[in-house]
């Protein structure tokens, strides 16, 4: 009986680990699944006076082929790797269309300065003006669609952070079963492989999703903590994601934790999976390029609709704006946002009031009930506010240096305690530019002065002609026309080597170089013309120059260019623009250098983010192919086993036949 009962054991053990293999096989490609091994041991040997006698064999656990340590590392992994993957997406696509032909500003500008370089060629012809407006739309045109097309991308980002914040919250449901299950079933003291296997797994997709660090619990549950240590699942209690309207600007969806009653602001703590990389992405990328962007369009716009401003049409009037104004009304509201639960209503306004000085940044303001506070968003650096006025308010903005930034920002009332603002300068400018001109004749080509030496000269002294280079704009013709009356008589005085004449009140006349207190004869001398007008305090300064050797006598004049058809000095300053340093000032750069700038940096970006996912994958591949190794299932070695495991069954069989045969052969002896 000892012997049957010893064959019966082995077939016992044999089976289970013959159920093992086939679990395995059948399991091949269930994601997440770790093999199994059933694991023998001897039965308790009997005493026989002799010496212990063995009972058997019996099956001691079935075995879960894995390691935390690497299952953690393919966790990590799959963590970063859809991270970057998720950066990459978004981050090509700027690159694209911001590189492209078509979509780019780049193309455009070039456009533009050469349909003005050929209009000013000939600044009577209509077919040049025409030309120059067709462009100007274009132009508009162009940092619409881009600006469109990046807003587009924010919705779609919003879009996914609440479809990611949806499975991330299905997945810490099923993770949370899991907990609940296998506590339950590890009362028996027995491991539930397969639901360990499931809740890895779950934990695995979590983590494509949003990193989340897990943490082992004495009850053999795992908690889950996302960011910087909220609590997602615990035990069997699970908080939920939810995204909802940013309180500082609603355009940018934000990622709240809600634990019972309790809900928290986590976005900027949220990092790993895909919502972080759409999250790092659009705080790296696509905020700054959506400021670069309407930093370039507003100065631009307003650059052209000054100097055009500083010219005259074909009528002889101001130049108008071809561009729509950067501080309309219907604009400048906008750029102010009201945190959500702020108390009390205020009206605001931001203008900008210098474009060089505009940073490609929003600004975060706040009011304790007595002091305001601002601080640069793109380098957190704080920035001082100054109050005047009593209602309205106006407050102006200056960095630690003391350079102001560009615009400031009007209040109708003081808001209350706590109130905070988010100020974006730039954020639209892109969207909001537009061509207003519609009128070919009325683009200002000529300059508002021009200067001719006199007939009768005796010297070869000559004057060039006089440039704006200060002034309101547009200009006032009257005022002009006051300042140069019929015209100024500047003659030349041998003695003093000067010239003078009969100047309008307000106006005074000063040497620049290369002499401050006469001309030198023989060199290029360069004057200024300063005037300020008596009755609206407007000033206008013109530089001009004298060359040659002039003799007694002689005279030149200055006058308002009526007659200015064929004049296109202003439409050459105009021209000049485009190799300017505007954009950020005199130190900054111009328009090409400046979206050129922009278009290097997302694309230095993208190479980086394209060499970083590859590694990322690749050290994903080294973290799963090192889990496979052990956890794996191999088609191979689980037919190998099938073949021994049939062998031990036949050979347990055969055991027990024999012990038939034996005991057979014995209970025949009693016959």
């Amino acid at each position: 009986m000892s012997l049957l009962s010893i064959a019966l054991s082995g077939l016992r053990a044999t089976q289970t680990s013959l159920t093992a293999t086939g679990h395995n096989i059948s399991n091949v490609n269930t994601p997440g699944y770790s093999r199994q091994q059933a694991i023998q041991q001897t039965s308790i040997p009997q005493f026989a006076g002799y010496g212990y006698v063995g009972t058997g064999t019996q099956v001691a656990d079935v075995r879960r082929l894995a390691s935390d340590f690497l299952t953690a590392q393919v966790r990590t992994a799959t963590s970063q790797s859809n991270e970057l993957d998720a950066f990459k997406g978004q981050i090509e696509q700027l690159d694209a269309l911001l590189s492209d032909t078509t979509t780019g500003i780049s193309p455009a500008l070039q456009k533009f300065f050469t349909a003005l370089q050929t209009a000013s060629s000939n600044p009577s012809a209509s077919e040049g003006r025409e030309a120059l407006l067709a462009e100007a739309q274009g132009l508009s045109k162009s940092f619409n669609t881009l600006y469109d097309q990046l807003d587009k991308q924010n919705g779609l980002i919003n879009q996914q952070l609440g479809s990611l914040a949806s499975q991330i919250n299905s997945l810490a449901n099923t993770v949370a079963g899991y907990n609940d299950a296998i506590q339950k079933s590890t009362g028996s003291g027995v491991k539930p492989n397969d639901l360990l296997d499931a809740r890895d797994e779950a934990i695995r997709q979590l983590s494509q999703l949003v990193g989340v660090q897990v943490v082992q619990q004495d009850d053999t549950s795992l908690s889950l903590f996302i960011g910087t240590g909220q609590p997602l699942v615990v035990g069997n209690k699970v908080s939920t994601l939810q995204v909802v309207p940013g309180a500082d600007d609603p355009s940018r969806h934000q990622i709240q934790l809600v634990s019972g009653s309790v809900t928290q602001t986590i976005t900027p703590q949220i990092s790993g999976g895909q919502m972080g990389g759409l999250l790092a992405y659009r705080d790296t990328v696509l905020d700054s390029s959506y400021n670069k962007l309407g930093q370039i369009a507003l100065t631009f716009a307003d650059a052209v609709n000054r100097q055009l401003g500083q010219g005259l049409d074909l009528s002889g009037q101001a130049g108008g704006m071809l561009f729509g104004d950067i501080n309309d009304p219907s604009i400048t509201a906008l750029r102010v946002l009201e945190r959500s639960g702020n108390i009390g209503t205020v009206k605001t306004n931001l203008q900008i009031t210098d474009t060089g000085k505009l940073n490609p940044s929003d600004y975060r303001l706040d009011f304790d009930g007595t002091n305001f506070t601002a601080r640069r968003l793109s380098d957190g650096e704080s920035i001082s506010v100054t109050v005047s006025g009593t209602g309205p308010y106006t407050l102006s903005f200056a960095d630690s240096k003391g350079e102001g930034q560009g615009f400031e920002m009007t209040l109708d009332t003081l808001p209350a305690a706590g109130n905070r603002f988010t100020l974006q300068p730039t954020r639209s400018g892109a969207g909001d530019i537009r061509n207003t001109l519609l009128k070919a004749e009325q683009l200002a080509f000529a300059g508002t002065a021009r200067a001719e030496s006199t007939t009768n000269n005796r010297g070869t002294g000559s004057i060039g002609q006089p440039k704006l280079v200060g002034g309101p704009s547009p200009v006032v013709v009257g005022e002009l026309q006051s300042l140069f009356g019929s015209g100024l008589s500047l003659s030349f005085d041998s003695a003093s080597n000067t010239v003078g004449g009969t100047l309008p009140p307000g106006a005074t006349l000063s040497y620049l170089s290369p002499s401050t207190s006469n001309l030198v004869p023989g060199q290029t001398n360069t004057l200024r013309l300063d005037y300020t007008d008596p009755g609206t305090g407007n000033s206008y300064s013109y530089e001009f120059t004298l060359s040659g050797v002039p003799q007694a006598g002689d005279s030149f004049s200055l006058g308002f260019n009526s007659k200015g058809i064929s004049d296109n000095s202003n439409a050459l300053a105009l021209s000049g623009l485009q190799s300017k340093n505007t954009v950020g000032g005199s130190a900054g750069a111009s328009f090409n250098s400046s979206y050129g700038g922009l278009v290097e940096r997302v694309g230095t970006l993208t190479a980086q983010v394209r060499t970083n996912s590859d590694a990322s994958a690749t050290v994903l591949k080294q973290a799963q192919d090192s889990r496979d190794s052990l956890s794996g299932v191999s088609l191979d070695e689980e037919a190998a086993n099938l073949i021994q495991f049939q062998q031990y069954y036949n050979a347990s069989a055969q055991v027990i036949q024999i012990a038939r045969s034996l005991f057979d052969t014995l209970l025949g002896s009693f016959r």
